[in-house]
Order: C-alpha cells, then structure tokens, then sequence
C-alpha cells in the first residue's frame, strides 16, 4: 500500500513537471514572437518617421533648384552652387537624425529611347568591343525596341520558339532586367552563370532609360562624350578637367558650359555637338535619412520646368494584324465619345471669370516646377543584381 503511495505521488510529479516544461515552452515561444513582433513594429514605426523626414528634405531640396533654375534660366550642374541645396537653405533634420543628398546627372547619360544603331556600335566599340560584336548588340537592341526592324547582322531572335515563347515589345527598356531576355546581349552582358558582368554594370551606367532630347554636356559621362560626340580619349579628358577647374585654363574651381560650342574651346573644332545641350533634363536626387542604426533611403528621379523629360510610355506592342485592328477599333471608339474633361467644366461665374488654380476645379492642375519621373524607396531603388554566393564543392 505504501510502494503504490510512493508511485502515485511520483506520477503526479512527472506530470507537473511536464505540465511545467510545455508552459515554459509555450511561455518562450510567446515571448520571442512577441519580441519579433514589437520589433518588426519599432522599425515600421521608425521607417514612417525617417519617411517624412526624407520627403522634407526632398522637397526643401526641390525648392532650392527651382530657385537656381529660375535665376539662371536652366539648371547645368551643382557647379552653379545647389550642391549642398540643405546647407545653402540651412536646413535642421529632426534630433538624433542626419539627412544626406546625392545627385546624379541622369541626362549626362545617353537616351535609350532615342539612341540609334550607329550611336550603340560607337559606344560598345568604346569598350573595346570588335566592330562585328558591337553591330551584333546594336542589331539585338534595334529588333527589340524598333518596329519593322530589318536585322543587318547574323543575329536572327527567335523568341517565339524557346522553351517559354514570347514576343519583343517593340518599345524601348522599362528596366535593365530586359537585358537578360535579349539574344546576344544576354550572352555579351551576363557570364556563364547568368551573372550580370563589367558590360551589364557598364552598360546601366552609361545609358538612361528616361526619354529626353539632349543630354547634358556639364554631366556627360565619358561614354556619353565617346558615342554621341565621337570625342577622342584625349578630348574626354581634357572637357572633365574643364569641368573640375583643372588644367592649363582652369580656374581652380569647378565651373560648367554655358553652351554647347564653348566646348570647341577645349577640344578644337572636333566632335559633334548635335546631341548635346548644357541644362540637366533628368536628374536623379537621392536622399539618405539615418537615425542611430535605422536607414531610409529614397531615389527619385525629377524633370525641371520645360525639359519635356519622360518615360517610357509605350505598352509591349504584338505585331499581329488583328491587334493592330483591335487598336484601331478602340480608337476610333474613344474618339466618338464625349470629351468628359470638356463636358464637366462649369461656366464661368457671373460677374467675372474662373478662379485658376482652386484645388478641384476641373480642367486646372497644379503648377508644380518639376515632372516626377520616379520615385523608389528603400530596397526598390535598382541597382546591379546581386550575385547568388558561391556554393563550396
């Protein structure tokens, strides 16, 4: 009777003490969720606050170039003294908290959109490219972006009988991730990984995928100067010296072009000028809030006043008749409706005319000084892909 005490009692204690155990372990897992949880909040919470904070600063930003671009008819480069625009108005982020602003000429690159075949073959023979490569890639990009594009070379796509058919969109790059669909880029721009190599990297550094008319000699990358300009190694150099106030006529200090043929002045009567203008039309501001250990970075790409910057617009285009029909069905359907912009316009009001610029009167939009071409924020901002690490044998 004794011995089944003693067992009763024992069983009792295993029983509490996994009873014990499992509300310990449940007690902890709660816990460590809760704690993952509150955490994943903080950071939402702080990326709200560093949010705000960047879209200040951007806007303050804004601002300071308006004015640089009203007083000297066009913005050239931060030469003219908007390079630090936070410094110059004397603006305070909030405590604990530093604001960085970085620019990037985005039009002292070449146009994709309109970059023609002979522009592509100068630049990747700039690279050291041979010339039957060179108008190969040239060829693969035409095909791809051009309508009705008669092939020059042996490149012959076939992508409507690979293992995942498709068809060329017929309109130029929306994002550098194309590269990897296009025959024979694919294979000059990628090792046998399908790693984006020195021409990808090249490649995305030196051509915009933003629509503009000229690009910027002030910003112009040596690339830019090579391809469109057919400027020598020499001249390249002898126009960034310029540029930066070096060499035997600088003044020390950086300064910037007032017009496209002051550059005859350093390179001689060489070089082609047509492609070129002196005031940024594309430019990419990035800004970089950091509060102790948090980030929030924001890259937003902005056309000033009367650049006529844009992006790419075009749909994938089908070269199927019966698309095209259907096009020109809708069309001509929308073209035999209503204008309703026109048709919900009020009369004016009696005794004089329309107030402009009321917030929410039809037909009036707000005169904002700068086109918002692209706004990323955070890991959205692209960049070259990271390569997968590399696995051990």
């Amino acid at each position: 009777m004794h011995d089944r005490s003693k067992e009763k009692r024992g069983s009792v204690v295993v029983i509490v003490m996994i009873t014990l155990l499992f509300a310990t372990f449940a007690l902890v897992t709660f816990m460590e969720k809760a704690s993952v949880d509150l955490l994943v909040e903080q950071r939402e919470v702080v990326s709200r606050r560093l949010r705000i904070e960047a879209y200040s600063a951007l806007e303050t930003t804004l601002a300071v170039l308006e004015a640089f671009r009203d007083a000297g008819q066009g913005l050239r480069g931060p030469a003219e003294g908007w390079g630090d625009p936070l410094g110059f108005v004397g603006y305070t982020p909030g405590e604990g908290r530093t604001v960085e602003i970085a620019f990037e000429d985005e039009s002292g690159k070449i146009s994709l959109p309109r970059a023609d075949a002979q522009t592509l073959i100068r630049l990747f023979e700039n690279w050291g490219i041979t010339q039957a490569d060179a108008e190969g890639l040239a060829d693969a990009f035409m095909g791809w972006m051009k309508r009705d594009h008669v092939y020059n070379t042996s490149v012959r796509p076939q992508y409507d009988s690979g293992q995942l058919p498709f068809e060329a969109p017929l309109r130029s790059l929306r994002s550098f991730a194309e590269l990897a669909a296009i025959e024979k880029v694919r294979e000059m721009f990628y090792d046998a990984d399908g790693r984006p190599n020195e021409y990808w990297k090249r490649f995305a550094e030196s051509v915009s995928l933003i629509d503009f008319q000229r690009s910027n000699l002030n910003g112009a990358t040596p690339d830019t100067l090579a391809a469109l300009g057919r400027f020598n190694e020499q001249q390249r150099n002898d126009i960034g010296d310029h540029l930066q106030g070096k060499g035997s006529g600088g003044t020390g200090s950086p300064t910037v072009l007032q017009s496209p043929n002051d550059v005859h002045r350093i390179t001689g009567t060489s070089g082609e000028l047509p492609g070129f203008g002196v005031t940024i039309s594309a430019l990419r501001i990035v800004v970089t809030v950091r509060e102790g250990r948090s980030e929030f970075r924001m890259a937003t790409v902005v056309g000033p006043q009367g650049s006529a910057a844009k992006t790419v617009q075009e749909t994938a285009t089908s070269t199927k008749k019966e698309t095209s029909s259907a096009s020109a069905k809708t069309s001509q359907q929308q073209q035999n409706r209503p204008d309703a912009s026109k048709a919900a316009t009020p009369p004016p009001a009696r005794g004089g005319s329309q107030q402009p610029n009321q917030p929410g009167t039809p037909g009036q939009g707000l005169k904002y000084p700068f086109t918002l071409l692209e706004i990323r924020e955070n890991d959205e901002i692209p960049s070259a892909p990271t390569p997968p690490p590399a696995q051990s044998p």
